[in-house]
């Protein structure tokens, strides 16, 4: 039995834009400047509150955390469908994998709440056999504690688990959880950054071809 585990952001949908304008607009609540798409593109990966944290460092204002995190969350939690795409071709990639028997995953560290409903609503015909997304009594990725116990739940040794991801985190989960790692870089880090994956694919074909050399 073979599992593929996917990171949500960056990976499966194209959430910067959505992400971006909650933001913002908690900043702007506060009387701060908003972030370029570049900048946010940078802060994301790690959860909401490092990406309010690394706004805030940039006018010194950390102090503001908690609030403009609040703030964040509760915009998010209504405007994200408007910033929030899936990745073309991937609904076509997922309904293959499934059609080979693959069970599939998803390890976010965006919140578990919004992890499983941007799934449920984005990706209505997949049969995700785990949605995981950061909860507080577990630590978030780069820890393996979330790919180990998707493993654990599916009756899957971690070393027939892939985890497909944008990041560095997601390539660091995959090495500290015993597990292989396919890395895709139209997400947000640079591909130079993603030379540690298993596998690199800068396209939807090459994500499908790695699968296969991966898996087979």
């Amino acid at each position: 039995m073979r599992a593929l585990i996917f990171d949500l952001d960056g990976t499966l949908v194209e959430s910067l834009p959505g992400i971006a304008a909650s933001l913002n607009r908690a900043l702007t609540q506060h009387g701060l400047p908003g972030q370029s798409h570049e900048n946010v593109r940078g802060f994301i990966g790690d959860g909401a509150i490092k990406l309010v944290q690394r706004a805030l460092s940039t006018v010194s204002r950390t102090d503001l955390t908690d609030s403009v995190v609040k703030n964040f969350a509760a915009d998010y939690a209504i405007s994200w469908p408007n910033g929030t795409s899936v990745y073309p071709g991937m609904l076509e990639l997922l309904s293959e994998l499934e059609s080979r028997d693959i069970t599939l995953a998803v390890l976010s560290n965006k919140p578990h709440a919004f992890t499983t409903e941007i799934v449920k609503k984005l990706f209505p015909d997949t049969n995700f056999a785990v949605v995981l997304g950061n909860r507080e009594t577990l630590p978030h990725k780069p820890d393996p504690s979330g790919a180990l116990e998707i493993a654990s739940s599916l009756g899957i040794a971690p070393e027939s688990c892939v985890i497909i991801g944008d990041s560095t985190m997601d390539l660091d989960t995959a090495k500290n959880a015993g597990m292989r790692s396919i890395a895709v870089t139209w997400g947000y880090h640079d591909g130079s950054r993603l030379m540690g994956a298993d596998r690199l694919a800068n396209t939807m074909e090459q994500l499908a071809y790695a699968i296969h050399e991966v898996l087979d």
